[in-house]
């Protein structure tokens, strides 16, 4: 057993873990997906309305989550206190972080260009944007379970426990990628309907929305690295 751990199991009753709100930043990539999920909705639909509150929506969370993630940085406990130490936290913080924000850059890309859509494609993003939001509620999952771990480091079931989530998170975001690829497909054999320009806004989208599950799966492989490390 590490020093770190020794220090906290000896303190026992008398250590209380700090609050620092890990799956609170961690729920705001789940709103931040699901507002992704609904301005993809829209999208299809052809109601850029609704693609433009959702999007300022999604620009509100990313906001909340700084904060959040400042609040964290602020108040980290030393690495004495921790079963893991403060930089590979700092780190995996930042992968997380990074959900937010590419959730945000996909919504603003939406705004830009509205594009009717014929039924195939619009099928793809709507398995795209639902199989997303899936990836992060997992991984919002994992989050949590890395909470417990934080607070009872010593407890080997809560390594495995939220070690078991990190493939799941990966096998989702696989899906995501094989999705991205039919629907590429699918835009490009719609190309002389949709024109050059439409054809690399709808790409770029496509990998946008993607982006967020490959975030959520990166954010995984740090925190699984992390566990590992101690």
């Amino acid at each position: 057993m590490r020093l770190r751990n020794l220090i906290r199991f000896l303190l026992g009753p008398f250590f209380r873990f700090p609050r620092i709100p890990f799956r609170e930043h961690a729920e705001k990539g789940v709103l931040a997906a699901g507002k992704l999920q609904e301005a993809v909705e829209a999208y299809c639909a052809d109601d850029m309305k609704t693609v433009e509150l959702r999007s300022t929506e999604v620009d509100l969370l990313e906001t909340e989550a700084d904060a959040i993630k400042h609040e964290i940085r602020k108040n980290l406990p030393s690495s004495l206190l921790l079963p893991v130490d403060v930089k590979d936290i700092l780190f995996f913080l930042n992968q997380q972080d990074a959900i937010h924000n590419v959730a945000q850059s996909a919504a603003y890309w939406m705004t830009l260009r509205p594009s009717p859509l014929p039924e195939d494609v619009k099928r793809g993003f709507l398995r795209l944007a639902a199989t997303n939001l899936e990836t992060v509620k997992v991984y919002s999952t994992l989050v949590s379970g890395f909470y417990e771990f934080l607070e009872t480091p010593w407890v080997k079931e809560n390594i495995r426990q939220t070690l078991s989530l990190v493939p799941q998170v990966e096998k989702l975001e696989h899906e995501v990628d094989l999705i991205e690829s039919e629907l590429l497909k699918k835009i490009f054999a719609n190309e002389k309907a949709f024109g050059g320009a439409g054809v690399c806004h709808l790409i770029d989208l496509v990998e946008k929305i993607g982006d967020v599950a490959d975030r959520a799966a990166i954010a995984a492989d740090s925190l699984r690295t992390l566990l590992l490390r101690r």
